[in-house]
């Protein structure tokens, strides 16, 4: 009598695709299609009243703290990153306000256009803040293996961190040449605001010069996406 064989043994152990498994060229059959019809990971700055800092909560990680960096499609904490900026845009985002409900509402290339949204869909305007946000979208590269990450991920700067984006932005344009010529190194760093209260911010350094190969393949990840919206 033939044993049934454990779903363990029928899988590879490994997220790697095996080598008996790879495409010979271009992308995998079946995903012809799909193009840039891919959700798009956003990275963001824990604070102490992030939710998936808190115990208590349904979304709580583990591990999470105030001043981690945090891949929201992955789950993947870190206490900093390196990147390539491939693209930057200034956005709106709609937000309802706690006491109306909250959440989000979307995201829109400029304050009017949201306002223009909410009104069409017949919602009162006193409920929302429409607050400015930098999107950076960002490739990020593994400072162990030195591999990029096959696709891109968002970084949002608002509120205060919208100076950091700024200044960010500056050092990009004195240092010339295509904006994902250099590497950049961002992590959180704790400040106060004018209340005595802490908090955590983003910090930028340059790390320096993309290496070729790290440049070519951010070349050909800016050309695939640079129509696609970050939203």
């Amino acid at each position: 009598m033939n044993k049934v064989a454990k779903i363990n043994d029928l899988v590879a152990s490994t997220d790697q695709l095996p080598s008996h498994l790879k495409a010979v060229e271009g992308v995998g059959r079946g995903n012809e299609d799909v193009g840039m019809n891919v959700q798009i990971p956003r990275i963001s700055l824990l604070q102490t009243m992030s939710p998936e800092v808190d115990k208590n909560h349904v979304n709580f990680i583990e591990g999470a703290e105030p001043g981690l960096l945090l891949n929201k499609l992955s789950g993947e904490l870190s206490k900093e990153i390196y990147v390539l900026s491939l693209q930057f845009k200034v956005e709106f985002v709609a937000w309802k306000k706690r006491e109306a409900g909250g959440g989000f509402k979307g995201n829109f290339p400029t304050r009017e256009a949201a306002e223009a949204s909410l009104k069409e869909q017949d919602e009162k305007l006193e409920q929302y803040d429409i607050t400015e946000n930098h999107a950076h979208l960002l490739i990020v590269k593994n400072p162990t293996t030195g591999a990029l990450d096959l696709a891109p991920c968002i970084m949002d700067f608002a509120s205060s961190k919208i100076r950091v984006s700024k200044s960010w932005n500056s050092q990009i344009a004195l240092k010339g040449g295509d904006r994902f010529a250099s590497l950049w190194k961002i992590g959180g760093i704790a400040t106060q605001n004018k209340q005595g209260q802490t908090f955590h911010n983003l910090d930028v350094s340059f790390v320096g010069w993309a290496q070729e190969e790290d440049y070519k393949a951010a070349e050909k990840m800016f050309e695939a996406y640079q129509n696609v919206q970050t939203s």
